[in-house]
């Protein structure tokens, strides 16, 4: 009995040292989260890691504060210190958290940031007011890159049917000479028909007059 309660002992103690060495790798939870860029659908949240620790990702929890709708974002393998969150309802209240992904697991979660997003009108009247902001402008690269995708294709797109309707253009005026010169070629022959002599019909005559000179009747 005493062998078995001190190999329960053992289990239990490497375990613990397990959880406390993880624990310890762990990074620190994230701190100066703010939420900046606000608009009716869409915000930006940074935030700051700790010296010394090695992040590999991050983890932003994202939830109505009238727990509707949450959403969890996780992205491994970068260094960005900031997320964009967009499809946010407008005019309404959200709370934040951000983890830090280490090689070891997550760290603990942030302090909870609040903020609400902004009406249609409050979001059109600080596009007006933040004209020439470098970081609010880069909130609205990806809608400019996919625009300017579409607009390339839709271009290559009426190129090759403007080089399409041009060939085809081509084809059919050489198909209508090759049909008229076979159209010409074929009426040719009939001109030997035309000659004064199939025309007035003297040619017959002739013959005819001929055949009739060269036979001779023979009495007995």
């Amino acid at each position: 009995m005493s062998a078995l309660l001190t190999a329960v002992r053992s289990l239990l103690f490497l375990c613990g040292c397990h959880i406390c060495f993880a624990g310890a790798n762990r990074p620190a939870a994230p701190v100066n989260v703010s939420v900046t860029h606000l608009r009716a659908h869409s915000a930006m949240v940074s935030w700051n890691v700790p010296e010394g620790e090695a992040v590999i990702g991050y983890a932003v929890s994202q939830q109505r504060q009238d727990g509707l709708t949450q959403r969890f974002i996780r992205e491994v393998n970068t260094t960005s210190r900031a997320c964009v969150l967009w499809d946010l309802d407008e005019n309404t209240d959200y709370i934040i958290q951000v983890q830090s992904i280490g090689l070891h697991g997550e760290s603990q979660a942030s302090k909870r940031v609040h903020f609400r997003t902004l009406e249609k009108t409050d979001h059109f009247q600080s596009n007006m007011m933040a004209q020439g902001d470098p970081s609010v402008e880069g909130l609205d690269i990806s809608r400019h890159l996919q625009t300017g995708e579409m607009l390339i294709i839709m271009t290559v797109l009426l190129m090759w049917a403007a080089v399409i309707a041009l060939f085809c253009r081509q084809y059919d005026i050489i198909k209508d000479n090759d049909s008229n010169n076979h159209s010409k070629e074929k009426t040719k022959p009939l001109s030997v028909y035309n000659t004064p002599d199939y025309h007035s019909g003297s040619l017959i005559g002739s013959k005819l007059q001929r055949t009739a000179s060269s036979v001779s009747i023979i009495k007995v």
